[in-house]
């Protein structure tokens, strides 16, 4: 299988995440509800994160409802000591329903509305608990559901928007003559400490921020125990990313947050370049089936493949429909595929669907689908 571009090695220039670039809107409220938040009785704040767990976990487990409750009292300013009681007939909360579950409706849009309707309320505890609970369940969500990982960097590949790359650090040590499962020693020279390091992982995969989900290896070489593993680590990365975006969906300015930036940067990059290479290791398990297959004569009576790519915009794998020949009794020509890939190919570069990386990988991929099986005079 030859080498993917996006996991190609050598002089990269690295592309951090950039706080600079947020909207000064957002950056100002983070700041504001953090101050505030601070600014609250040491009990409160522990009630308020508590309550911040219980939405974010309904989030996590895709309830149909939650229930929650805002605390006693609030201070309002952060300037002044002075809490706000909050009247008991609006400390008990709940979001979604029973019909919500039954029609699917998403509890993210649910429970922004309800907390909404708290923030437009006349009494200023309710306004400024409803604000503190939206801050404590995006902060559980990013801060603690989610694993933190490794320092890395990545660098941007030419014509594309998200850094995927992963850059060598100096001082990655070589593997040793070991098997890929074996431990690796090494010594940690930014850490501080002394003594060696246990690390399970090859050092391609310690390129990247959760070394643990990593599929491929620089190479293309499949890392996981199989395909079905692979596709299921593809749904770790996503489900971690979708975490995310709950976070914002509850608390928007979330996004100023260092630590959301940090973990968005490191996973995104992880997942689209694994992603890229999963469905580049599938378009090689095809040209061989159909090498095997056409081969014995099992493709004579039509074949449709099924083209795999991943969507950059989606963060998922895709397929696209792809006729080679008709069903009936027609004998298989290796020049067939040739031929549909190439016309594909001239679809796909049309397709106003696919952003520009997408539609890149896609294309090169059907190349080297069309080219496995192009005759010239020498074959």
């Amino acid at each position: 299988m030859p080498k993917t571009k996006s996991q190609t090695s050598g002089a990269l220039r690295p592309r951090p995440y950039d706080m600079t670039a947020l909207p000064k809107s957002l950056v100002t409220e983070h700041a504001h509800v953090e101050a505030l938040f601070q600014a609250q009785r040491a009990i409160t704040q522990h009630f308020i994160e508590g309550q911040g767990q219980v939405l974010a976990d309904a989030l996590i487990n895709r309830a149909s409802q939650a229930r929650f409750k805002l605390p006693d009292e609030a201070i309002v300013d952060p300037s002044d000591a002075t809490a706000a009681s909050i009247p008991a007939q609006a400390r008990e909360q709940v979001a979604g329903g029973f019909l919500d579950g039954l029609t699917h409706a998403d509890l993210r849009s649910a429970l922004r509305h309800r907390l909404l309707e708290l923030e437009g309320s006349n009494e200023q505890g309710v306004v400024v608990s409803a604000r503190l609970i939206r801050y404590a369940a995006a902060r559980h969500l990013v801060h603690n559901i989610l694993p933190s990982g490794r320092a890395v960097a990545y660098a941007l590949a030419d014509g594309e928007e998200i850094p995927a790359i992963p850059v060598a650090n100096a001082n990655e040590a070589e593997s040793a003559l070991t098997a890929e499962t074996d431990a690796i020693a090494e010594n940690e020279p930014q850490s501080g400490k002394r003594g060696e390091l246990l690390v399970p992982y090859v050092p391609s995969a310690r390129r990247f921020y959760l070394p643990q989900w990593v599929i491929f290896d620089d190479e293309g070489k499949l890392l996981a125990g199989s395909v079905q593993e692979a596709e299921a680590q593809i749904g770790s990365m996503r489900q971690f990313l979708e975490a995310l975006h709950a976070a914002i969906a509850i608390a928007p300015y979330i996004v100023a947050d260092e630590e959301y930036q940090r973990k968005r940067y490191g996973m995104l990059g992880q997942l689209i370049n694994q992603g890229r290479a999963l469905a580049h290791y599938q378009m090689g398990q095809i040209i061989e089936t159909i090498n095997r297959r056409g081969g014995t004569g099992q493709l004579n009576r039509g074949l449709s493949l099924s083209i795999p790519y991943f969507d950059d915009q989606e963060l998922e794998i895709r397929l696209r429909g792809l006729q080679v020949t008709p069903a009936g009794r027609v004998m298989f020509v290796p020049a067939f595929v040739t031929r549909a890939a190439r016309e594909e190919q001239a679809k796909v570069a049309q397709d106003t669907r696919l952003n520009p990386s997408t539609r890149k990988y896609l294309l090169r991929d059907l190349e080297w689908l069309a080219q496995a099986f192009e005759t010239t005079p020498d074959k």
